[in-house]
């Protein structure tokens, strides 16, 4: 096996690597952006949920009720800047992901190349070692 066959094998292995690490990184990417988009639709199901009953309330469950929806509305609104970092991790983490999907196909592409390279020229080899040599044959 050649010196250029190992590197080319060597790259390849490396770039499928490096592919794998990208595409565990975007996933989890991906993961933390939905669960701050769960966290917010969570948030806004529970404050929701504090609508005031029909007929008599009592006015201190209507003031800590009050409270406690200022506060949701609050940690809903802090997480829209969260959320919109995360979608530009993401986004770019995937990105990283397609970057380093296309240097591994490009590297074992060139990989192929070179293991067809070296059956060639193994097979051309073997051709001129077969053939029977023609000196000292006397043409007639």
């Amino acid at each position: 096996m050649s010196a250029a066959l190992k590197q080319r094998g060597r790259i390849a292995r490396v770039r499928r690597l490096q592919h794998g690490i990208a595409a565990s990184t975007a996933t989890a990417a991906v993961g933390e952006l939905r669960n701050l988009e769960l966290s917010r639709d969570r948030l806004t199901q529970m404050r929701s949920d504090l609508s005031a009953q029909t007929g008599m309330t009592n006015g201190a469950w209507l003031s800590s009720a009050g409270e406690l929806a200022m506060r949701l509305d609050k940690a809903r609104l802090g997480l829209t800047g969260s959320i919109d970092a995360a979608r530009n991790i993401a986004a770019a983490r995937e990105q990283e992901r397609i970057e380093a999907r296309q240097s591994q196909e490009s590297a074992d592409k060139l990989r192929a190349k070179a293991l067809r390279a070296a059956a060639e020229a193994a097979d051309n080899r073997m051709t001129k070692i077969a053939r029977p040599g023609r000196k000292g044959m006397v043409q007639q």
